[in-house]
């Protein structure tokens, strides 16, 4: 079910967020040895052990959520065209967040494409899962795109966050759980839209 995404203010999206990771964080990631929440927290976790910045690790957190808010629903092994989470995700969580944490979400697909264009070793890294949905993504970008998609200007937390995505199907890692990194989530909420307090 989708969610009712006028309901969700600077006050309570944090909180929001954490409700997806604890109902919806069990379900199966695109066939990896992971779930939907411990790729998501294995991302956030590896960042803050690699003391990457607060922006990473939230952006790293953050990136698929999109596979929760979707109306269409998560990807499968069995999909014959691409489903467009990062765009759902993005819509999210443009209004609280940061553009770089927005960027992040919405350009973690084209990111996978840009590297298999541009670094031929970075295809070797892709799971079964991965390789299957670069082929409905487009497959590795052209030229003109690799040209387009540098001129952004968060291409370097972009690409920190796909690496991250590729590293977080861990089965059996241990990580903290969504709340040990809400704080963080919450600095990013309010850098954007300042404290919630001044509402009150």
């Amino acid at each position: 079910m989708k969610p009712d995404l006028e309901r969700l203010t600077r006050d309570n999206i944090v909180d929001f967020i954490g409700s997806i990771f604890e109902r919806r964080g069990g379900e199966e990631y695109l066939g990896e040895p992971v779930t939907m929440g411990e790729h998501m927290l294995q991302g956030a976790t590896i960042a803050e052990q690699n003391d990457q910045p607060e922006e990473i690790i939230v952006g790293a957190l953050l990136h698929d959520i999109g596979h929760f808010t979707s109306e269409f629903g998560t990807f499968s092994m069995d999909d014959t065209e691409d489903r467009h989470h990062e765009d759902a995700g993005a819509e999210v969580l443009e209004r609280f967040f940061p553009p770089v944490i927005t960027d992040c979400c919405r350009y973690h697909v084209a990111a996978k494409r840009y590297l298999c264009a541009t670094k031929p070793d970075y295809f070797d890294r892709l799971s079964e899962a991965s390789v299957h949905s670069l082929n409905l993504q487009g497959g590795p970008m052209t030229s003109d795109e690799v040209a387009e998609f540098e001129k952004n200007p968060n291409l370097k937390q972009i690409i920190a966050v796909r690496y991250l995505d590729e590293a977080g199907k861990r089965a059996g890692m241990e990580t903290p759980d969504y709340w040990h990194f809400a704080p963080m989530v919450q600095r990013m909420v309010d850098l954007h839209c300042g404290p919630a307090a001044l509402e009150r």
